[in-house]
């Protein structure tokens, strides 16, 4: 998917009011720093050894679907995500993705995050009504996030809201841990080669989703501002 032409343009057609404002680092609105490990929900879904190998384009797969955002104070990231989305015309076509990205990110004046990939990023996508079923492709786009705010949860702590290019909210991530749970961030795999089907070792996300008991409705509740992105490029 080639993004960079996407962002552009959205970039270009956003109200000027969305970047009128310099972001305020207070204790109303940002709690503590951004830096370290964030998760949504059961937290199932975390960056790390636990969920992306890299060096053969696979995944732990969870037990349930999440995301997770992990920032480092020398400006790295990593991602990981695991979602589904329903089909409202045929309700057995429920798409799955499971992705893993990093690289650089900077914060902008205008309180603004723009991801910049490493190069290595990479998604299995599971579509039981497609062509090509189940498959393994690179996805290295850039995201632009328009603001973000941390606020203190009394019972589960520090919770990171993140707003996607649009305004629209990402589920909200609370604070796994102060340190960033991550891979090395040198390019950790070669993307020279094309996208592939997947292997007999990329299992079946439908069916693992079946097995944890996840449903389509609860598997939406996840999908958020980067996947609005992604659909956008795939949709052009």
């Amino acid at each position: 998917m080639i993004f960079n032409p996407l962002i552009a343009l959205v970039l270009a057609v956003l109200p000027a009011h969305i970047f009128a404002q310099d972001i305020v680092y207070d204790s109303i609105h940002n709690m503590t720093v951004i830096t370290g490990t964030w998760a949504t929900g059961s937290k199932a879904v975390q960056t790390g050894s636990g969920f992306a190998i890299p060096s053969n384009e696979s995944f732990i797969y969870p037990s349930v679907t999440g995301m997770s955002f992990s920032f480092t104070d020398n400006m790295w990231f990593e991602v990981a995500r695991y979602r589904f989305t329903a089909n409202a015309t045929d309700p057995g076509c429920i798409t799955g993705v499971v992705g893993w990205l990093h690289g650089t990110y900077s914060l902008e004046p205008n309180g603004s995050i723009i991801l910049t990939p490493n190069g290595d990023g990479y998604q299995q996508i599971q579509d039981p009504c497609a062509a090509i079923s189940n498959f393994v492709e690179n996805y290295n786009d850039t995201e632009l996030y328009q603001s973000w705010r941390i606020f203190q949860d009394p019972t589960d702590g520090f919770k990171l809201h993140l707003f996607a290019f649009d305004g629209s909210p990402l589920p909200p991530m609370f604070q796994v841990s102060t340190t960033p749970q991550m891979l090395p961030t040198q390019k950790l795999r070669n993307t020279t080669e094309a996208t592939t089907a997947a292997s007999s070792r990329k299992r079946s996300l439908l069916r693992r989703s079946t097995n944890a008991g996840v449903s389509s409705t609860a598997c939406l509740a996840v999908t958020g501002g980067a996947w609005v992105v992604s659909l956008l490029a795939l949709a052009l």
